[in-house]
This record gives structure tokens, C-alpha cells and sequence, in this order.
């Protein structure tokens, strides 16, 4: 993946190019909260907004880009199909309500949420079938593990083009990375930031210092290096700018390979293996 600026995105498995930087709204309110989130994004220069049918603010998300006047093709709008979806064997009215609440006729890549055990594969041909009819430019999945895409596989006619996971410097799976780069996959980080959390590591100190950037701006970097796209959360303007003032600056190998050796395979989410919900 090569780094540009903020209007920079890296190619999916079938041509669809995929902005690296997008903003986050998990947890935002519905309202106005989300619609100033998202027009202070584009006002930045993201293009890349990532909801979801759980986080209920499509709907937000819908109307903040109907009114920012971008052309629909020039933004990338990413949401999920839910668990109980997944269990219900609703997956195609939970991808016509999104559709609905987001006011477009597509979009621009449709994710699995989570790996419901047992349900997942059948759910994966819905997506498939979404995919060939044009009403999703990418399909993929999120939280998925190697053994889960592993079984994915055996019966997949189309692959995920994107696996969404958590990622950050506690929780790097480089062998998870590796998997998704060799069968071309793109991996995304979900919770980049750590919560915020990624202040209080004292490598990300002297690598301020080092950088004159912050520790959530050496992170969002060190993503975008190791070829993860990201998609930073915050209701900030200041923040949200602050988030994409990331391309001034070229972390080292030496200072990666840092990061990368903070791992400690830690989730501050749930597991993809041991989620209740």
C-alpha cells in the first residue's frame, strides 16, 4: 500500500478502491452528534465513513452525507449485518433497512459483524448474492479469525476483500495480517487508538518526542505503514482533523518493529471466540 495524503486508498481483490484513512462512529449518538462527526470528517478530507446496523446511527450517517453535496461516488460508506440477523436468517431485510436508513442505493462495502458459529457460512452466500447484485461494490467480513476464515474458504464462491478486526499496538496478530495479505484480503483496524489508552504507553512518549506528533498520530501512521486501513473514532472536530494530520511524517522500520514488539495479544473488545451477544 503506498502512502500518499488523506486521498489515498489502497485496491481491493476486485478493483474497488478503498480510501486507508475513514472515520469511525461506534458508540456515537444518532442526531446530531453523528451528522456534525461526519461533516467535520469530509469537511477534512476523509471519504471513508464506517457504521454499522448495531451502532444505530445510519441513519445520522444517511443524512449528513446527503448533505455535505459530495457526489455519491466519490464517497466510501461501509456498514454490517448483525448478529441476530445472522441467527434469524434476515440478512437480506437487514441489508434493505440499511440501504434505507443510509438513503443510497448501495454501498460500498458490506461486512459479516461478527463470526456467528454456525450461521456465518449461510450467511456469507447471502453476501455473495448481495455482491452480484450490484447493491454492494465489496463484500467482506470482521472479527474473523484464521480459523474462521479458514472455514469460510472451504465453501466461499467469492472471497472476503476485507477482514475488520481489532488492532493496535496490545493486539497486532501480524500472523492474522499475514494470512489476509497472502489471499489478498485487506486487514482494518477497528479501535486503532485503544481507547485512547495508546497516551498512556511510554514507547509512544519518546517516539513524540522523536516525530513531534502524538501517540494516536505515530498509531494511525503505523497502521497505514504496515498496510492496515484505519478508521479513528471521535465526535471532535479538532480531533477528527487532528486524525488525519498523519502524512507529513515516515515512521522507521526500527521504530515498526518497536511497536509491533508491544504486543500482548490483548483485546480490549470481545474475542471473536468467546463473544455473548
Amino acid at each position: 500500500m503506498i502512502v500518499s495524503d488523506i486521498k489515498g486508498s489502497v485496491e481491493l481483490a476486485n478493483g474497488v478502491r478503498m480510501p486507508y484513512l475513514g472515520l469511525g462512529v461506534f458508540k456515537t449518538q444518532d442526531g446530531a452528534e453523528v451528522e456534525n462527526a461526519v461533516k467535520w470528517a469530509l469537511e477534512a478530507g476523509y471519504r471513508h465513513i464506517d457504521t454499522a446496523a448495531i451502532y444505530q446511527n445510519e441513519r445520522g450517517v444517511g443524512n449528513a452525507l446527503k448533505a455535505s453535496a459530495i457526489p455519491r461516488d466519490e464517497l466510501f460508506i461501509t456498514t454490517k449485518i448483525w448478529n441476530d440477523n445472522q441467527r434469524n436468517g434476515t440478512v437480506i431485510e437487514g441489508f434493505e433497512e440499511s440501504l434505507k436508513l443510509l438513503q443510497t442505493d448501495y454501498v460500498d462495502l458490506y461486512l459479516i459483524h461478527w463470526p456467528v458459529k454456525g450461521k456465518f457460512t449461510a450467511t456469507w452466500k447471502t453476501i455473495e448474492e448481495i455482491y452480484r447484485s450490484g447493491r454492494a461494490r465489496a463484500i467482506g467480513v470482521s472479527n474473523f479469525l484464521q480459523h474462521h476464515l479458514e472455514e469460510l474458504f472451504q465453501s466461499a464462491e467469492i472471497m472476503p476483500m476485507v477482514n475488520q478486526v481489532e488492532c493496535h499496538p496490545y493486539l497486532v496478530q501480524q500472523p492474522l495480517i499475514d494470512l489476509c495479505h497472502s489471499y489478498n484480503i485487506v486487514y482494518e483496524a477497528w479501535s486503532p487508538i485503544m481507547r485512547g489508552k495508546v497516551n498512556d504507553i511510554p514507547l509512544f512518549g519518546k517516539l513524540s518526542q522523536k516525530y513531534q506528533k502524538s501517540p494516536v498520530q505515530i498509531v494511525l501512521r503505523w497502521d497505514l505503514q504496515k498496510g492496515i486501513v484505519t478508521i479513528p473514532k471521535s465526535v471532535h472536530q479538532e480531533r477528527i482533523q487532528h486524525n488525519a494530520d498523519i502524512f507529513d511524517f515516515e515512521l522507521t522500520l526500527e521504530d515498526i518493529d518497536l511497536i509491533d514488539a508491544l504486543d500482548q495479544d490483548r483485546h480490549f473488545g470481545a474475542h471473536p471466540d468467546t463473544f455473548t451477544f
